[in-house]
């Protein structure tokens, strides 16, 4: 299935508005801690950039673009945006109801994400990329770690703000994305239908979730565009959390105690219907990136220094191998 035919399959805008309509409200709070948050995160967006690129070494030109600030809502219209973008998909699907259906699935799914995520990058936007931050989901986890607020909100920001600057000083990245989605996404002989009834019956039946039917299902090309698209996450979400503990107390103060809550809260055990739809959605697989690609990119720096290990983003030959992940000193062999 080619990614116009993949994106053609979902009415895009019928997602947004279920979505929209499934997200679950988010918790009480004032006005005055509504703007503020609002206000402070812009700040904390802008105020973030100086440090990412003083420990990055990841220098990009002009002047530091705004986040663009939303709730819930406004984050599902947004992500349906760029997943119509990225499958080549139109407004609308062609087939009324089918394209209903697959709508209605993706916007579920949608509202689901949209109530955990903090912020996110997104390259694939009309302008060249935006950053997101999901306001009432910072008050909300910053709430229940009791953390200081504004610490906490210019934490985020260094994650995200690490996201833009690796790829507004890497504009390869987004193409090199896109050509693996085009492969992951190119018809292998499936009706997509099928593949998803598979896919129910797979998760009820195995332990290795959705990656090992994805293998299952694909051709070899699809299994190496899929390697190369989680390699590629484990090294860019490692990479921005290295960040994150890398700036140091000086421009976050209580650095140390957000990040020893946060690790908790992201491996607190999580009721079975979570848990379920976690695995199904890749969330925990994401987790894992986390860890992974932080743990690779703190021994090569800590081995060879930051200006060495950028490196890494001269192109797609520098990139880790899957092997290498887990192994730094195998990517160090092999590139430096």
């Amino acid at each position: 299935m080619s990614q116009s035919a993949l994106g053609g399959a979902v009415d895009w805008q019928f997602a947004a508005t279920v979505g929209a309509r499934l997200a679950r409200p988010a918790g009480p709070v004032t006005e005055y801690t509504r703007r503020q948050a609002i206000e402070e995160l812009a700040e904390c967006s802008r105020d973030a950039e100086p440090p990412v690129r003083d420990v990055t070494r990841l220098h990009t030109d002009g002047p530091i673009p705004d986040a663009r600030i939303v709730d819930r809502p406004e984050w599902i219209r947004a992500a349906t945006e760029s997943l119509r973008s990225m499958t080549g998909g139109d407004e609308s699907a062609g087939g009324f109801l089918s394209g209903r259906v697959t709508g209605a699935q993706t916007g579920a799914v949608l509202a689901f994400v949209s109530s955990g995520i903090l912020g996110q990058y997104d390259p694939f936007t009309a302008d060249g990329g935006k950053l997101l931050l999901v306001y009432p989901n910072v008050i909300a986890v910053e709430r229940q770690l009791r953390v200081v607020p504004r610490d906490f909100r210019l934490w985020v920001c260094l994650h995200e703000v690490t996201h833009r600057v690796q790829f507004t000083a890497n504009p390869w990245l987004a193409g090199y994305m896109t050509d693996a989605l085009e492969v992951l996404t190119a018809d292998a002989g499936d009706d997509l239908a099928a593949v998803i009834g598979r896919l129910a019956e797979f998760v009820r039946d195995r332990q290795d979730g959705v990656l090992g039917f994805m293998r299952a299902v694909q051709s070899e090309p699809q299994r190496e565009a899929l390697d190369r698209l989680l390699v590629l996450g484990t090294l860019l979400e490692g990479h921005a959390d290295h960040v994150m503990d890398a700036v140091g107390p000086t421009v976050v103060p209580s650095g140390v105690t957000i990040r020893r809550r946060f690790d908790e809260r992201r491996h607190r055990k999580q009721p079975p219907l979570q848990r379920i739809l976690r695995a199904l959605l890749g969330i925990d697989a994401k987790m894992s990136q986390y860890t992974r690609g932080k743990a690779f990119v703190d021994e090569v720096v800590t081995k060879v220094g930051m200006d060495r290990f950028n490196t890494i983003w001269t192109g797609a030959e520098t990139l880790p191998l899957p092997d290498e992940i887990d192994e730094p000193q195998r990517w160090i062999d092999r590139i430096l």
